[in-house]
């Protein structure tokens, strides 16, 4: 966990860079209240711009001498050079060849400069935390303490935006996002169940829940580009073992319809991974819940995918 008094001081450095997002209710049948924390709506359209901004505010002028770096799909990425703009300084992105066209749109558009190489590659970069012949400070997109305690001040909002929620569903990429809302919460309302969403296509933390082990699970690529893989990190795992109260896999259908409903009920636009928890908390597979926060983390969703979901289509 973080300390808490780590996540309040990344409040305050974020101060005027993240907004405090809105808290609402999702007007929707189930048998739990569910409750969206609207992520997309931070200036780079994700909860990242959090982590990225306290890392990239926390270093000195001397650490960001050779500008920044960080491998990311796209969110992480965006945040960062939006943060590298802001600081002043040049920032390059390691991306997947398999990462949307919009995404890499909007990391141009803040000045970021792109490095595209194949998948496997660009998750080895992950895990090394650098990348050969670039120079700069890597902000690693979820392994890293300041990431983490930026990503926690969402968990500050909902301590003191709803009273009594017992359960927060989080969509799992790399686990940065999981493990700083549950450093804040459960650090007050340790009972609270933090649920770990994926997509089927490759869940490896609800694998790795189920078999009380870090598992490593086949992976294929989808629209929900901002969320699952084929391992957790083993140092992600050591972080999120005990902070997780179980995983659930959602197949590609159930995000689209996610998605869908979201856009139909509420006028809001998620990208896969955001809608995931949604997802979960209308599959029914999380008992006992009775007031679910459900972090809806981005809206980056290439326009060609969202309109075949809107359709009906399944990308």
């Amino acid at each position: 966990m973080i300390p808490v008094d780590e996540i309040r001081r990344a409040r305050e450095r974020l101060a005027g860079v993240a907004i405090r997002t809105p808290l609402v209710r999702f007007d929707v049948e189930s048998d739990a209240e569910i409750w969206l924390k609207l992520e997309l709506l931070q200036p780079v359209r994700s909860f990242k711009l959090r982590g990225a901004g306290n890392a990239i505010l926390e270093a000195s002028d001397s650490e960001l001498a050779g500008g920044v770096v960080t491998a990311s799909a796209g969110n992480m990425a965006q945040g960062v050079a939006y943060m590298a703009r802001l600081r002043g300084v040049p920032a390059s992105i390691v991306v997947p060849d398999t990462a949307p066209r919009t995404k890499l749109e909007a990391i141009e558009r803040y000045g970021g400069r792109i490095i595209s190489v194949p998948y496997d590659e660009w998750w080895r970069t992950m895990g090394a935390g650098r990348q050969e012949g670039v120079d700069g400070l890597f902000v690693h997109p979820f392994d890293d303490d300041s990431v983490i305690a930026g990503n926690g001040t969402i968990g500050l909002e909902l301590l003191e935006e709803l009273a009594d929620f017992d359960t927060v569903v989080v969509p799992f990429g790399g686990g940065g996002l999981i493990t700083g809302i549950a450093s804040a919460v459960k650090a007050e309302r340790p009972a609270v169940r933090m649920i770990a969403a994926e997509p089927a296509t490759g869940a490896p933390a609800a694998a790795s829940l189920a078999a009380g082990r870090r598992t490593e699970v086949a992976f294929t690529p989808s629209f929900v580009d901002g969320a699952g893989g084929h391992e957790v990190f083993e140092n992600m795992w050591r972080r999120t073992e005990k902070l997780m109260d179980g995983g659930i896999a959602l197949s590609l259908d159930e995000t689209a319809a996610a998605i869908r409903l979201l856009a139909e009920r509420t006028r809001v636009i998620a990208e896969g991974a955001g809608a995931l928890p949604v997802a979960a908390a209308l599959s029914g597979r999380i008992d006992g819940a009775r007031k679910v926060v459900c972090i809806v983390s981005g809206g980056n969703i290439d326009p060609a995918v969202l309109s075949r979901i809107l359709v009906g289509e399944r990308p």
